[in-house]
């Protein structure tokens, strides 16, 4: 049975574990409102520029660029899992690794075996966990959460092209947490290169979407491209790519300190649970230990009057 110290030793330790949780809490929100900000901006941006690419494509323009062209056959695939650098943030990082891996699983099992399945690893969490498995991973981007930046997608997205273009991999997918809201985010697959026939949309794409087809179609611009869509396509198609990149990076930063901010308040709540039982613990072993000491006392005195 434990003592009144050991009971004393772990209200302590409790209450510190509660200061901490609770700091962390309070940092991951007011991080997590400026990761919102960035993604508010960025957002619209990316959307229409997917528009003018689709755009560019019922106009005729599939083949105009290499990187809107599908290959045949799958030889060889890149995976660009994006992950957290810190843990803390309860199902997260996990959320993440169980999606790269039921897709590797559906789709890409065979490459795997023979070597020719490759991972970037954006994220320390990701990018240990596939390489102690043995997997190819060509890319380790850890620590880039610290002081994420534009040049951090734009080297994702230029080892991803150029992989492409010179035949090391034929096709390319994107597995990141899209943020939904405060307590959860969305698991994305979102292919990547060659990019798809149609827009891909996630699911907060398609709640912010609300237009219906018909309405789309009524109101559909009819651009006027100069100088012409080839070489528009030049330009656009890699801008496309680096900003589906940077644009799932900053919604995987919102989602984890959300997540983040989620966990640690409820490991507060959790702390101040314990914290209570552990009182009630503490005041009935007092309560036992003073009793027993007035027995003791009351047993001693009736000795003595017993003596005497």
């Amino acid at each position: 049975m434990a003592t009144l110290r050991d009971i004393r030793t772990r209200i302590g330790s409790v209450q510190n574990t509660q200061q901490v949780t609770r700091a962390m809490k309070m940092v991951a929100a007011a991080k997590l409102r400026r990761a919102q900000e960035n993604i508010f901006k960025t957002r619209p941006y990316a959307y229409k520029i997917g528009e003018i690419i689709e755009h560019l494509k019922r106009q005729g323009a599939v083949d105009a660029h290499p990187l809107l062209r599908e290959r045949r056959e799958v030889n060889a695939a890149l995976i660009v899992v994006v992950s957290g650098d810190r843990g803390l943030a309860g199902a997260f990082n996990s959320n993440a690794i169980k999606t790269a891996e039921a897709l590797i699983a559906s789709e890409y099992s065979e490459l795997h075996s023979n070597g020719s399945l490759h991972i970037v690893g954006v994220g320390r969490k990701g990018a240990e966990y596939f390489t102690k498995r043995n997997y190819n991973v060509v890319a380790d981007l850890s620590g880039v959460f610290r002081e994420l930046n534009y040049e951090t997608a734009q080297s994702v997205g230029t080892l991803a092209r150029e992989g492409f273009m010179e035949g090391r991999w034929d096709e390319v997918k994107l597995v990141y947490n899209e943020f939904k809201n405060t307590i959860a985010q969305n698991r994305i697959v979102e292919p990547l290169i060659p990019i798809p026939p149609e827009r891909f949309q996630t699911p907060v794409m398609q709640l912010e979407d609300i237009a219906t087809p018909e309405i789309k179609e009524r109101y559909r611009a009819d651009y006027l491209f100069e100088p012409d869509s080839a070489q528009i396509l030049d330009t656009l198609v890699p801008r496309f790519v680096n900003f589906t990149i940077w644009r799932a990076l900053l919604e995987s930063c919102a989602a984890e300190h959300g997540a983040r901010m989620v966990a640690m308040d409820n490991a507060t709540s959790n702390a101040t649970e314990l914290l209570r039982a552990l009182r009630l613990q503490y005041n009935r072993a007092r309560q036992s230990a003073i009793t027993t000491e007035i027995l003791e006392i009351i047993s001693g005195a009736n000795a003595l009057e017993e003596a005497t």
